[in-house]
C-alpha cells in the first residue's frame, strides 16, 4: 500500500514534485558551499604551518666566521712563484671572503675581498705584482688620479670613480707604489674603513719600497 505524500509543517500539506526538487537543490547548493569554505579554511591552515617551519629553519644568529684565512693562504702562494704579498693587518671583524692569485687584467694580482667591520659593502686588497703606472686606472675602468694623501706615513694616490666608465659598484680607490708592485685599494664602503684598510698595509709597502 502506498503511503501519503510527507505533508511539511511550513506549508500545512504535501510538496508538490517542484517544491521537493527545489529544496534538494537549496540543499546541494549549502552543501557544495560549506565544503568549499571550509577546503579553503584547510588549505589556508596547512600554508601558515609551512610558512612556521620555514622560518623555524632558517638559522638565526651572526653570520658564520669565514673559512679564509689571509696568513695561511698568502704562505702557501709564496711558496710557488710569487713571495713578498701583502697580508692586512685588520681585526677578526673583517669578515674575508676570498683571498688568491688572479690575472684578469695583463698583470697578476694577489686579491683579498673584505667585508668591512662596519658591515657596509665590501673593499678589495690587491697587490699587482711588477704592475705599470696604468694598471690602477685600468682596474678602475678609466678612473683618474684626482689627489694624493698620505696615511701612516704612505703616499697613496686618492682615484676619482665618478667619472670612469662602467666602474659598478666600485666608488673609491686608492693605489700606492709598494717597490715593483703597485697596492690598489678599492669598492663600495666607507671612508674609514677604506682608510684603515691602507693603514693595515703600511709596515708591510714601507718594506717592500725600501728592499728596491
Amino acid at each position: 500500500m502506498a503511503r501519503p505524500p510527507r505533508v511539511v509543517a511550513e506549508l500545512g500539506r504535501p510538496e508538490t514534485p517542484g517544491e521537493t526538487a527545489e529544496r534538494k537543490a537549496a540543499s546541494s547548493a549549502a552543501y557544495r558551499s560549506s565544503k568549499t569554505v571550509r577546503n579553503l579554511v584547510v588549505a589556508l591552515l596547512v600554508t601558515l604551518g609551512i610558512v612556521a617551519v620555514i622560518i623555524l629553519a632558517v638559522p638565526r644568529g651572526d653570520l658564520p666566521a669565514t673559512d679564509v684565512d689571509v696568513a695561511e693562504t698568502a704562505a702557501k702562494v709564496e711558496s710557488g712563484d710569487d713571495a713578498d704579498l701583502i697580508v692586512p693587518d685588520l681585526p677578526d671583524t673583517w669578515r674575508v671572503n676570498s683571498a688568491l692569485v688572479d690575472a684578469e687584467d695583463a698583470v697578476r694580482a694577489w686579491t683579498i675581498v673584505y667585508v668591512p667591520e662596519s658591515g657596509r659593502g665590501y673593499l678589495r686588497v690587491e697587490q699587482g705584482f711588477d704592475a705599470d703606472d696604468a694598471w690602477a686606472a685600468r682596474v678602475l675602468r678609466g678612473a683618474e688620479i684626482e689627489a694624493t694623501e698620505t696615511i701612516d706615513g704612505i703616499t697613496w694616490d686618492r682615484y676619482d670613480v665618478s667619472g670612469a666608465g662602467e666602474t659598478g659598484n666600485i666608488t673609491q680607490g686608492l693605489a700606492a707604489q709598494a717597490g715593483p708592485d703597485v697596492v690598489l685599494i678599492y669598492g663600495d664602503s666607507d671612508e674609514a674603513s677604506l682608510r684603515q684598510a691602507a693603514a693595515s698595509v703600511a709596515d708591510q709597502i714601507r718594506e717592500l719600497q725600501e728592499e728596491s
